[in-house]
């Protein structure tokens, strides 16, 4: 699949089917994902992937109660290593380099994903400290997206996008 039809073709889905998906795809998810550019090449994401119905169902809960989250047969959990991009640039590092490297992981997962076939969600909301515990995540390491994984059980219609002549700006805002 052509990037760009990736790119429009991608949808949030919140439905799933039980088909499973192949650990040899999740491992191309997680390829995609490790090449994600990021600040200095310290390459600061961690990928906790899960299929036990028992913790998905924890996490659909810290998740403000997204159930969907338990249908897909594989959630990948993105975190940052603040400690590692700290390590590189400080206080920026931290609270900055670490959260757009792992942005880019995580938009990589999802074209991958819809070039095999497979729905994504990009799930920020939820509570992190509960998240940490269900998932055992160290201090330093920041869980910062949930993205269940499956094949689609529906079909959003595309959503509108605002017009380049609205968002874009040359030489100054």
């Amino acid at each position: 699949m052509d990037v760009f039809d990736a790119i429009k073709k991608r949808r949030s889905i919140r439905a799933f089917k039980s088909d499973d998906i192949s650990s040899e795809i999740v491992e191309k998810l997680l390829e995609a994902a490790s090449w994600a550019p990021s600040a200095g090449n310290i390459q600061p994401w961690e990928f906790i992937v899960i299929r036990k119905p028992e913790i998905k169902e924890k996490l659909a809960e810290a998740a403000l109660s997204q159930t969907f989250i338990e249908e897909a047969p594989v959630v990948i959990v993105v975190c940052a290593n603040e400690n590692r991009s700290s390590q590189g640039y400080g206080v920026r590092g931290k609270t900055l380099y670490c959260i757009q490297d792992t942005a880019a992981a995580i938009q990589n997962i999802h074209l991958a994903a819809c070039s095999f076939g497979l729905g994504t969600s990009w799930i920020g909301a939820f509570r992190e400290e509960e998240a940490r515990e269900i998932l055992k995540i160290p201090n330093g390491v920041r869980p910062v997206a949930i993205i269940p994984v499956g094949f689609a059980d529906e079909s959003p219609p595309p959503r509108k996008r605002r017009p380049l002549n609205q968002i874009v700006h040359y030489e100054t805002f």
